[in-house]
């Protein structure tokens, strides 16, 4: 696990709310605090869609909502004169996103020894941070796909002009 201090709150905010760039993660869980409290889980309700509206809208197949689908509500409820007194953003990658993320890592983890690869995201106490995290369905004493992850995550905050520096 590899924690970032992002240096440029507003221009993350930005990039966060605004734009498309983590709209394939999926959206494990959110807190917002606002006026009030919002925790969302951002768990599929299957029982809401038809069979044709899953296999169309998700044909990935996923558990969680990705985060494009929810992005404009978060925009919603963080906008404002008055900035959140806190709020955390778990996001995952898609079930196709993990097995092109092992693939590209040149590890010899399957997808199935995993149960998320997640971006943390925690302002808190007026400080922004991310963290990288793998949940891993069985012991695996081999860390380098975590190493992998986490350079692929500096990786992803550089080539998107995310300024940030290592905690």
């Amino acid at each position: 696990m590899k924690a970032f201090q992002l240096i440029e709150k507003k221009e993350f905010m930005n990039l966060l709310l605004r734009s498309e760039i983590f709209d394939n993660f999926l959206l494990s869980e959110a807190s917002v605090h606002t006026a009030v409290k919002y925790d969302i889980d951002g768990r599929l309700n299957e029982s809401f869609f038809s069979k044709e509206e899953l296999s169309s809208q998700y044909p990935d197949n996923p558990a969680f909502m990705p985060y494009g689908r929810l992005r404009p509500i978060f925009f919603e409820l963080i906008k404002g004169r008055c900035a959140p007194t806190y709020f955390k953003f778990v996001l995952m990658l898609s079930p196709s996103n993990l097995k092109n993320t092992i693939q590209a890592s040149g590890t010899s983890i399957s997808p199935t020894d995993i149960l998320g690869v997640c971006l943390n995201i925690l302002y808190q106490n007026e400080h922004l941070m991310l963290t990288t995290g793998v949940s891993y369905r069985v012991f695996i004493p081999d860390k380098s796909f975590e190493k992998e992850w986490e350079k692929f995550t500096i990786n992803f905050l550089k080539r998107n002009n995310i300024v940030f520096s290592e905690i």
